[in-house]
């Protein structure tokens, strides 16, 4: 009798006291490693990708183990896309606009000035054309994208001298994250691409003149209030940016369905977590900052009226000569258009009543 007639007729309890064992095979370990482009002191933004790793561990039962890399360990904090890309490592954690260098298209899976803001954002991406166009470009750079975090609307920045109109923008060096440089320049300031690390040595050397990162909760960590006093909103180009974890498409294909299923449910948790974090604690910390005497202001209304400007005429200009940009950013703009429309009725309006008592 063979061994498939033995399992069939006789049952496993047979089977075991025949002594015969069926073959089993037991699904292997699996080991990745992430980098991300940020350090581990800001818990919020890094903490998103040790939220994903612990989520993936505890659904796989320990099967399926992340370890996570802050900026520098493995690789420079702007070069994980080259290290997904080439395989070095399996996922990266990061704000895709850093990379607008190699293509204008990644800003628009992150933030462009006067963009969507974080709920728009993840509309567009989960139940809109988002995650399909993305993955549709990233494709090109062997990468698969996931919903990564949102640090929600941020604030404009750190300045040493007062910006009392766009006169005092000119010839500025600002430290300013990925596509919002764009128009900066375009406006008369001088942008640098910095990590988050080291911004404030940067400007307490004056090497720039202001710097922006996130929102109060991770600004008063990093220590900018101490050599820049003036604290600027609203940070007009990311009015919700989105993080994302770029997977290798070969390690991506690689897994079984109930591993990928894992890696999205991960995603999605940190994503969630992330703005979550960051609004349960910027209110504190803003309070904090003014109190130990950050001046607070508004940015002068040229400033704003230049930028906005600015920037629409460099998203014509990509529309003329970068294709995946014309692709992605037509169906970008239709939906901000929509969403523009609906919010005016509902967010804004309550929020501008909130807003305005006294709670």
């Amino acid at each position: 009798m063979d061994r498939r007639s033995l399992i069939r007729g006789a049952g496993i309890a047979g089977v075991l006291a025949a002594g015969v064992a069926p073959a089993v095979h037991a699904q292997a370990a699996i080991r990745w490693r992430l980098a991300s482009s940020f350090p581990k002191s800001l818990d919020t933004i890094f903490g998103a990708a040790e939220v994903f790793s612990q989520k993936i561990k505890t659904m796989s039962g320990g099967k399926f183990e992340v370890s996570v890399h802050a900026a520098g360990e493995l690789m420079p904090a702007f070069g994980v896309v080259d290290g997904v890309q080439q395989g070095t490592v399996e996922c990266a954690h990061t704000a895709p606009y850093y990379f607008f260098g190699k293509d204008e298209t990644f800003a628009l899976g992150c933030a462009i000035p006067f963009g969507l803001n974080s709920r728009q954002m993840t509309a567009w991406m989960v139940e809109g054309n988002g995650m399909k166009l993305m993955r549709e470009f990233y494709a090109k750079f062997n990468i698969v994208n996931f919903v990564g975090g949102n640090t929600g609307s941020q604030m404009g920045g750190w300045y040493r001298k007062e910006i009392k109109g766009l006169a005092d923008v000119k010839g500025m060096k600002m430290r300013i994250g990925g596509f919002g440089g764009k128009v900066l320049e375009r406006i008369g300031g001088v942008p640098q691409n910095i990590p988050g690390g080291e911004i404030y040595q940067a400007l307490e050397k004056g090497t720039i003149d202001a710097a922006e990162w996130v929102g109060p909760y991770d600004d008063q960590k990093l220590g900018f209030n101490k050599v820049a006093p003036f604290y600027y909103y609203p940070g007009w180009w990311e009015g919700g940016p989105q993080l994302d974890f770029f997977v290798n498409q070969k390690a991506y294909e690689g897994l079984s369905a109930e591993n990928k299923a894992i890696v999205e449910a991960a995603a999605y948790e940190a994503h969630v977590v992330m703005q979550a974090r960051y609004d349960a604690r910027n209110p504190a910390a803003l309070k904090q900052l003014v109190g130990a005497g950050t001046k607070l202001r508004p940015f002068p209304n040229d400033v704003m009226n230049a930028a906005f400007k600015a920037a629409n005429e460099l998203y014509e200009e990509l529309n003329t000569k970068n294709e995946s940009w014309r692709k992605v950013y037509a169906d970008y703009n239709k939906f901000r258009a929509d969403q523009n429309l609906w919010f005016r009725f509902t967010e804004m309006g309550f929020d501008r009543f909130m807003q305005s008592q006294k709670l």
